[in-house]
């Protein structure tokens, strides 16, 4: 397999509401224009970020996916020095007319460090099982170290 894709797995929530604004905003579309908004908001709770490597070609590219259809521009990759996987939080907004809440969740995000302390951020998860399976994938094709950044004392793999 010379082409691996990274992307987040799509929560049944978001994927139930955006599939019905779809439907909706299509079939408002027959008698008023306002069917666009609705296919704004199911094109928005669909849309799914990532990445997509061949490794066989030496490049990469950051996606934006929505039901199978990806795009991005593809750029060379990198002498990749390592892989590091670590934890951080994920802040969404939410926001109605009269009031605003933020929602934070902790992510594991996979990054390929290059050239000292550039990165490409490969991947995104809650699961930390997922995260470093797809590291050690990488890691192997590239021939290079994981560096565990997910407790407080960073240590190589």
């Amino acid at each position: 397999m010379d082409t691996f894709t990274f992307k987040r797995k799509l929560p049944i929530w978001k994927l139930i509401l955006g599939t019905i604004a779809l439907v909706i905003g299509v079939i408002s579309l027959f008698s008023s224009y306002q069917g666009f908004i609705s296919i704004g908001v199911g094109v928005f709770l669909l849309l799914v970020e990532g990445s997509e490597f061949n490794f066989k070609n030496q490049t990469y590219r950051e996606i934006k996916s929505i039901l199978g259809i990806s795009i991005g521009k593809w750029k060379p990759i990198p002498e990749i020095e390592y892989v590091s996987v670590f934890r951080t939080n994920e802040t969404t907004t939410l926001r109605q007319l009269t009031a605003e809440a933020n929602v934070s969740n902790e992510i594991i995000v996979l990054n390929l460090f290059y050239d000292r302390n550039k990165k490409i951020e490969a991947y995104n998860t809650y699961d930390i099982d997922d995260a470093f399976t797809k590291a050690k994938e990488i890691a192997s094709i590239l021939n290079v170290d994981i560096l565990d950044a997910t407790e407080r004392e960073s240590k190589w793999l």
